[in-house]
Order: C-alpha cells, then sequence, then structure tokens
C-alpha cells in the first residue's frame, strides 16, 4: 500500500514559513478510532433524528422506513470506499476541498472550500434553532415551565464556544459521554420492546417488498441520507489523528455502519412498538411524542423524562462537532493564505484553532440575533432555512468527492485496486448524485416551505460553489503563489517502510 508525501506524488509542498517561529500547532497524535467516532456520530445527533425526524418518515413511507436507512446507509459505505482510500494518499487536513482539489483541479477546490464554509455553518447554525425548542420541550415536560428560545440559543453559543476553544481530546471526552447517553436511551427502549415482544408480537414485515416499494419510499431515502450529514469530516481531523492512515479509514467505517444499523433498528422498533397496523395511526395522531409514548409505556416515565434531557444534550454534541470542523477548515484555509493569517492561531495551551472558533461563534451570534429580531420561528425559520442549504451542501461535496476519486487515482502510481479507486467511486458517483436530486425534489417535504423560498435554498449551494471559482480566478491572477500552493501537502518525510514510487503530475488546473 503506497502513502506517497507530497515531493513524490507531485503536489506542491507548503514553502511559507508558519505563523511565528515556535507557533503552536494542533496536538498531533491525540485522537483515536473511538474518538474521531464520536465526533462523526455525535454530529449526525442520532437521538435527535429519531425522535424528531424517523416517525415523520414512517408517516410517509408505511412501515418500510427502516430499510430506507439501511439503503442510505449502504450508498455512503460505498462512498467510504474510495473516500479512505484517498485519505491513505492525501495528508491534508481539508477534507473535501482537499480531496476535490487533487481530483479535479484548483478552480473546484476552491468552490468546494466555499461551499464547505456554508454547509458546515448551515448545519452549525441553524441548530441552534432546534436547541432552543428541544430545551423549550423539555423544560415545559419536565417542570411546566416556558422559556423564551432566544435567550437559549444566545446561551448555546457561548457553550458551544467554550467547549469548543479546550482541547480536542477534552472535546472528545464531552461527546462520548454525550453519545453513550443518548443511544444509551435508545437502547432502553429497544429492550423494552424486546421483552414484552412488542404491541402484536415481532415482525419483519417491515423488510418485506410489498413495505418497502411504496410510494413514500423515494421520500424516506431523502429523509435517511439527511440523516447521515457529517460522517465525511473523519479526514479534517487527520492532522490530530493517532496513525491517520488507519484510524481515519476505521473511525469512517464504524460511523457509517453505525448509523445506518442504528436508525434501521430504532424505527424498526418504534414500529414493533405499536404495532404495524397502529403506528401510523400513532404518527398522525402525535408524530412528536412517538418515541416518549413508547418509552413510557415499556420503560417507565422517568425514562421518556430521561429522553427530554438527552434530546437537548444532543443536539449540543452535534453543535460541537460541527464547531470543531468549521474552525478547522477555517484553520486550514488561513494557513494556505487564503483566509486572514489571523485564523491560522491556535492556542498555546488547549491546541484548539481558537480564533477561527471565536469568529464562527460570532457569526453564529450575528445570525441567531439577526433571526431573533426579525420576530422568526425558530424551528421552521432559524433551523430550516440554514439547515436545508447545509445539507445540500454537504451531499454535493460527497458527489463531487466521489467523481474526484478516479480523477485522482488515474494519475498517480499506486496499489489499491480497481474496486477501490474505479468501480466504487463509480458507482459512489451514480448514487450520491441520484440521492442528492432526491433530496432537491421532496425538499418541500422538509422544510413546509413555499416553492420560492426552497427555490432560494436550493439555489444558495450552486451558488456558493461559484463564489468559489471566481475567488480562484482573481486568485490565479492576483496571486499566484497562493493559488499554486492551494491543497498542497505538508511537508511530512514519509515513513522509512515505504518504497519509493515516480513522481506523477501536480494537481490539475
Amino acid at each position: 500500500m503506497t502513502a506517497e508525501s507530497g515531493a513524490r506524488n507531485g503536489a506542491p509542498q507548503h514553502t511559507a514559513p508558519p505563523p511565528g517561529e515556535g507557533a503552536p500547532a494542533l496536538r498531533t497524535g491525540t485522537l483515536g478510532v473511538a474518538d474521531i467516532a464520536f465526533f462523526v456520530v455525535s454530529a449526525a445527533a442520532p437521538l435527535t433524528v429519531m425522535a424528531g425526524v424517523a416517525p415523520l418518515a414512517i408517516g410517509i413511507g408505511g412501515i418500510g422506513a427502516p430499510v430506507g436507512y439501511l439503503l442510505a446507509g449502504a450508498t455512503l459505505a460505498l462512498f467510504a470506499v474510495g473516500f479512505t482510500a484517498m485519505t491513505r494518499h492525501v495528508r491534508h487536513g481539508g477534507g473535501f476541498y482537499a480531496f476535490i482539489t487533487r481530483g479535479l483541479g484548483r478552480p473546484a477546490g476552491f468552490g468546494a472550500a466555499t461551499l464547505a464554509l456554508l454547509a458546515y455553518n448551515g448545519m452549525q447554525i441553524g441548530v441552534y434553532g432546534l436547541l432552543a425548542t428541544g430545551t423549550q420541550d423539555a423544560l415545559a415536560a419536565l417542570w411546566g415551565i416556558h422559556v423564551p428560545w432566544q435567550p437559549i440559543a444566545l446561551g448555546g453559543v457561548f457553550v458551544i464556544w467554550y467547549l469548543g476553544y479546550r482541547s480536542i481530546d477534552f472535546g472528545a471526552k464531552v461527546l462520548g459521554v454525550l453519545l453513550v447517553a443518548e443511544t444509551g436511551i435508545l437502547v432502553l427502549l429497544a429492550g423494552g420492546v424486546l421483552l414484552h415482544g412488542g404491541a402484536d408480537g415481532l415482525a419483519l414485515d417491515s423488510f418485506t417488498p410489498g413495505s418497502v416499494l411504496v410510494p413514500g419510499t423515494g421520500a424516506v431515502l431523502a429523509f435517511a441520507f439527511a440523516a447521515f450529514t457529517g460522517f465525511e469530516s473523519t479526514a479534517i481531523y487527520r492532522r490530530e489523528a493517532r496513525d491517520p492512515g488507519r484510524t481515519v479509514p476505521r473511525a469512517t467505517y464504524i460511523a457509517v455502519g453505525f448509523l445506518g444499523l442504528f436508525y434501521a433498528f430504532s424505527v424498526w422498533i418504534v414500529i414493533q412498538a405499536f404495532g404495524g397496523t397502529k403506528v401510523l395511526k400513532a404518527v398522525a395522531t402525535d408524530p412528536a411524542g412517538l418515541f416518549f409514548t413508547a418509552t413510557t409505556h415499556y420503560v417507565g416515565a422517568w425514562a421518556a423524562d430521561l429522553m427530554h434531557v438527552f434530546i437537548v444534550t444532543s443536539i449540543l454534541a452535534s453543535q460541537l462537532a460541527f464547531h470543531n470542523a468549521i474552525n478547522r477548515y477555517g484553520l486550514s484555509l488561513s494557513q494556505e493564505g487564503v483566509l486572514p493569517p489571523l485564523l491560522g492561531r491556535v492556542h498555546p495551551e488547549h491546541r484548539s484553532p481558537y480564533v477561527a472558533g471565536v469568529l464562527q461563534s460570532v457569526l453564529a451570534l450575528l445570525v441567531v440575533a439577526g433571526f431573533a429580531l426579525a420576530g422568526a420561528d425558530p424551528y421552521h425559520q432559524l433551523l430550516l432555512w440554514m439547515n436545508t442549504p447545509g445539507m445540500l451542501g454537504l451531499l454535493t461535496l460527497q458527489a463531487l468527492t466521489a467523481v474526484a476519486v478516479p480523477c485522482f487515482f488515474r494519475r498517480i502510481r499506486h496499489t489499491e485496486g480497481r474496486w477501490r479507486t474505479r468501480v466504487a467511486p463509480a458507482a459512489a458517483t451514480v448514487l450520491t448524485a441520484g440521492a442528492l436530486w432526491l433530496v432537491i425534489t421532496k425538499i418541500g417535504l422538509m422544510t413546509a416551505a413555499p416553492f420560492g423560498t426552497n427555490a432560494v435554498l436550493v439555489l444558495t449551494v450552486p451558488a456558493a460553489f461559484a463564489i468559489g471559482v471566481l475567488l480562484a480566478l482573481r486568485i490565479r491572477r492576483s496571486r499566484p503563489r497562493v493559488y499554486a500552493q492551494f491543497a498542497a501537502e505538508p511537508p511530512e518525510p514519509p515513513e522509512p517502510s515505504e518504497p519509493s514510487v515516480p513522481a506523477p503530475s501536480a494537481a490539475p488546473d
């Protein structure tokens, strides 16, 4: 297996000096497989997805909804084949934009970078609306009190800023605890349903063709693909990972496999809790209370109370994971010379990109305050209007990366094999593009917004990419050195055991 250095694979090397002599950098060798997997799975917020979105998927797709999550997981596992193969050859910490640059050229890479900033910020900032409504629901259910959503959302910004300001290993520990809590409550529900045999006895009719091949399956797939957002961020933590050549691929497969199986199992469990003939009536009556009602019946009211609390912590965990990802994108682009050098500063003690974290938190404050002053609804406007272009942006980046993988491997010498470098990426390209189109066509089900609003939300994605391409053309004229070194490999010497290989061409223009 070959893992080329920048010099050997023809990618330009970073030659610019560091921000300062002896300037602090990210803490290397800190994150293991479990740590990175915690970041990725936490970004997906499994408890929030199940309690908040899965009932809608059941209502639209019927009892065959679990298969939608399995199909989405299988598609993204196929995408991960080429994605993880490329992580062994591209050591840059820029994630998607570095991969797309190396496969499709620098203009596409710049477009991917601006789209990634839009997508991750949209996902992270929009969820403050969900944090506000989730906290309101928890306070009302537990103590019967009502708190306006604005102070909850604004307070959440400061909490996430502080957790991101601390060291990455501290954040991994926090996410580990929160993830165990949110998945643990669903495991309790599953145990209760399985022990009692469900409402009408356990059945596997959710997986029969007659239950799956129904008109609502396309919408279920759209919801399912949206539930996996953030899993690709494993590559962003490469510089902080232990043995990244093995850690990043393993964390990616674990995250995708866990989410796909856990989502499908949890949806099947809640269907069994009510029974296949009654679950649709329960969804129509009280979709938001579906999991709470099942938990109260099969486990106890105390567990339903805990579920309210853990939904809030699940949302916080998701925001922290996205916040950390955004900060590392900002750090990387600053070190590229694209963003101001100030964003490239790393905290001397915590080794976190703290300036980028401050800027992202200030942006979140401004956006949340803007929605609050406008009298917007925290869920239907702050959450959905921000998250929709974010989710579409991440799906677009996945599709572009799938295209970039075979283009990259055609230009270098490697020993990865046709399955990893051609067959799986080609299939992933078709499937991820299909998933993106499916989500766009079903966008009205997700936003419940008028056509004009949905059109603006969708068109924001190509607009962000186009801005990046125009920026690339401008930098190529005005700052050719920055352009030439964009997404360059870090100056890391090769491992002694690695064989030497001929130098292929640099990233295409």
